[in-house]
This record gives C-alpha cells, sequence and structure tokens, in this order.
C-alpha cells in the first residue's frame, strides 16, 4: 500500500469510528475532512500546521513525514518538479493530497486544494 493509501485510510477510518453509531447515516456519505482533522489535532498535544504543511499533516496522522517519505509520495501522486527543491515540492504535496481526497470522497475546503 502507498503512501497516500495510508493516509486515505487514517483520515476515511477516523471518519467511520467517529460515525459508526449513528447506523442512520449513509455508506456513501462524503468524510468531513477538516473535521477529522480537527479532532486529532484537538489531542495532538502539539500545535500542527496541518492545512498548509505536509510534515505536519503527516506528523498528524502518525505517518512518517521524512524527505524520503515525502519524495516517494510525490512519486505517487506524479510530481513533475524538482524533489531537490523541496519547498516548492512540499507545498505542491499538500494541496495535492487534499485535491485526491476530495477526488476519493473526501469533503475538502476549496482553499485547501489551491
Amino acid at each position: 500500500m502507498g503512501l497516500f493509501s495510508t493516509i486515505m485510510s487514517k483520515i476515511f477510518g477516523h471518519a467511520e469510528a467517529a460515525t459508526a453509531p449513528a447506523a442512520a447515516a449513509p455508506a456513501a456519505a462524503p468524510v468531513d475532512v477538516d473535521a477529522v482533522l480537527s479532532g486529532l489535532a484537538a489531542n495532538a498535544g502539539q500545535p500542527l500546521n496541518y492545512k498548509t504543511s505536509i510534515v505536519d499533516l503527516l506528523k498528524l496522522l502518525g505517518l512518517d513525514s521524512s524527505l524520503q517519505s515525502r519524495k516517494e509520495l510525490a512519486g505517487e501522486l506524479h510530481y513533475s518538479g524538482s524533489t531537490d527543491d523541496t519547498a516548492t515540492m512540499n507545498v505542491w504535496l499538500i494541496k495535492q493530497v487534499y485535491a485526491e481526497l476530495a477526488k476519493n470522497g473526501g469533503k475538502v475546503p476549496a482553499d485547501w486544494t489551491h
């Protein structure tokens, strides 16, 4: 399983766990990514800027945030820029992760993907 799949399963899994008792909810309801991440951030024990930082998002989800891990994620998501320009890659990654979550059933605030 790739890193993006792990990100998706962590976020969507938390949403399913939070709504499991509410059996009346439709199975195909979009996952409120902001609500899930806000809930995780409230219990993180440290301030994490997960809305604009790929490193902080990965930390929030308990995933490896190393440069190597982020380069692998960039490859998975078909980043065409230089992975040596980490600042540019990181900005692209956070926006692309949220855009991909939106494509896969996540409800993501519009300003997170632009």
